[in-house]
């Protein structure tokens, strides 16, 4: 499954897209890429200041341009944004151009993981965060396990624990092309 060269990660905020695709793409010797910071680095603001000029109809259309562009590259790791997947040109184009590991974990995670982020657009001054969460995944689980050729949950174990476990899954005999 690594001759697929690509590989692209999925799942909510606060999953860990960023922190171990960083440790993943350094395992296997590739470029890292994150939707959300290219977007970011080339407008040169960030996401909750587009979110609040463009709305998140803007934002989508951004990010629609930057998966469209990025997926065509070779031998990357891109963690995308939670929403990714809304869109069913994104979700084609990632499913067709590289292999789609979902990343999953619990809302309480979540939570944690996010109790001092400032930067979250659709969490920004929202009071009842769990709620917001919860209301996102309804919308998004589906979606996510549409594309994901692999799912692994990131609640229980070292980032270490699971970019191996990664790996070893690409790796498998069964997983070859």
């Amino acid at each position: 499954m690594l001759n697929k060269q690509n590989i692209f990660l999925i799942g909510a905020m606060g999953a860990g897209k960023t922190t171990i695709g960083k440790q993943l793409a350094q395992e296997l010797g590739r470029e890292f890429m994150d939707t959300d910071l290219v977007i970011e680095s080339r407008t040169g603001v960030s996401l909750a200041w587009i979110f609040d000029v463009e709305g998140e109809q803007g934002f989508r259309e951004r990010e629609q341009k930057i998966i469209d562009e990025l997926t065509q590259k070779s031998n990357i790791v891109l963690a995308t944004g939670g929403g990714s997947v809304i869109l069913a040109e994104n979700r084609s184009n990632l499913s067709a151009r590289g292999v789609v590991v979902y990343l999953k974990t619990t809302l309480e995670e979540q939570l944690a993981r996010m109790e001092k982020d400032k930067k979250r657009p659709l969490l920004l001054g929202v009071d009842d965060k769990a709620e917001t969460l919860k209301e996102l995944a309804s919308e998004r689980n589906t979606l996510y396990e549409e594309i994901a050729d692999f799912v692994f949950r990131t609640d229980e174990s070292s980032v270490k624990v699971i970019v191996d476990k990664i790996i070893q899954h690409l790796r498998s005999p069964a997983n070859t092309d």
